[in-house]
């Protein structure tokens, strides 16, 4: 990472390897480890951005009430984020609370297709507990409770000493409306609400989005007053993870609102975006939308600080280290985001996806996002730099480019 020229490292703590339990006892070996890879980050001129939450729940918690369902849940994440602050923070600058909050919302408690996999079996197949109606709505917001408790308390015990900043993480999408008729282009704003304004209304202005509500109905846990003012202005900044775009066709629900869930309060239908040189492994490539995002945050929410979390391209995983495309790729979205600067943009900071290849959640060995390429039958699992790992190591040093590589973009 060094040699690289990287200044930032961003990595999750998982709360089971500090806390096994949840809560109660600190393991001793995991405070250890986190204390190791901290020091040696810095130690090589490099600052860590830490994420609390990256949906490991201790299963104790799971098993005892519920986890994420349950308002326990908030005081237990608070105990557990003073942990990080008090034995990391002195050297720890930039903590996310929880990585993708609207993802782990939806698709773990609508969809069940991640962790912990709730559902109902009227919407989903396979599901043998949850309720696809109303958790991901109750989780979203025990999550924002959670994460404003735990900046409440930063802000209150560590800040003063620690000069640190506290953010969120939300995955965004380009979204585009699939015509041009006023069902469509409403759709999009609609969806935009729900995925993105789901967060960011209430961090912005105290309280959910209105369609929400409208939508939602009583499924939709409304804010105290008390509870409107901790979360409104709890971010310093927001994380942002892009890789995906999509036509939005509008698709009025059909159920009556009692017996809809969450996708179908949405009310469209979703289209992935492709281009003619798109093979069926990879993500299109598509850099005006995330511009589109990062200029959208900026006029509808006070243009927080941003940081682009996540952003790299999907391929299908080979031995290959000539990855011309990914090097496209980097370029244009780097560019994109050079373009949102100029026009005001409050982006502060860039983090590929990823350094190394690895286990995807959704696509396992198969899928490929690394600048650098990993046997993973080789017992030596040797690192070997990809084309684009060479790439983004002279973008970040300023050096020429190659004119070959040059060429190709």
């Amino acid at each position: 990472m060094a040699n690289m020229g990287l200044d930032a490292y961003r990595f999750s703590i998982s709360w089971s390897r500090l806390i096994p339990d949840g809560k109660g006892p600190i393991n001793p070996k995991g405070l250890e480890y986190y204390n190791n890879l901290i020091n040696e980050l810095i130690s090589h001129g490099i600052q860590p951005h830490v994420t609390l939450h990256h949906w490991d729940l201790p299963q104790k918690l799971e098993d005892e009430y519920g986890g994420w369902v349950n308002r326990s849940i908030v005081k237990d994440f608070t105990a557990y984020a003073e942990v990080c602050f008090r034995e990391f923070g002195d050297r720890v600058k930039y903590w996310t609370t929880v990585n993708e909050g609207n993802v782990y919302a939806s698709f773990g408690y609508d969809l069940g297709m991640l962790p912990p996999q709730r559902c109902s079996p009227s919407f989903q197949a396979n599901c043998s507990r949850g309720n696809s109606s109303t958790e991901p709505y109750l989780v979203a917001h025990h999550m924002l409770l959670a994460h404003a408790s735990a900046a409440r308390l930063y802000r209150k015990k560590y800040k003063g000493t620690q000069h640190g900043f506290i953010g969120f993480n939300l995955l965004t999408f380009g979204f585009v409306p699939l015509t041009n008729t006023s069902e469509d282009i409403i759709a999009t704003q609609r969806v935009q609400d729900f995925m993105i304004g789901w967060f960011l209304n209430p961090f912005t202005f105290g309280d959910y989005p209105d369609i929400m509500k409208k939508n939602a109905g009583s499924r939709i846990p409304s804010f105290t007053k008390k509870e409107s003012n901790l979360v409104k202005g709890s971010i310093d900044f927001l994380g942002i993870n892009f890789y995906f775009s999509f036509y939005v066709k509008n698709s009025p629900a059909i159920q009556q609102i009692k017996d809809r869930d969450y996708m179908e309060d949405i009310e469209v239908e979703t289209i992935q975006l492709t281009t003619n040189d798109t093979s069926p492994f990879e993500v299109p490539i598509t850099p005006w939308m995330l511009q589109g995002v990062l200029d959208s945050v900026k006029k509808d929410y006070g243009n927080f600080p941003i940081y682009i979390h996540e952003n790299g391209q999907q391929t299908l995983s080979n031995s290959s280290l000539d990855d011309w495309s990914r090097v496209k790729y980097l370029h244009e979205y780097i560019g994109a985001m050079a373009n949102a600067l100029r026009s005001g943009s409050n982006v502060k900071g860039y983090f590929v996806w990823c350094f190394l290849d690895g286990f995807e959640l959704l696509g396992g060995y198969e899928m490929s996002y690394g600048l650098y390429y990993i046997n993973v039958k080789d017992p030596s699992l040797k690192r070997q730099p990809k084309l684009s790992a060479k790439w983004y190591t002279n973008f970040l040093k300023r050096k020429p480019m190659d004119p070959k590589v040059t060429i190709e973009i």
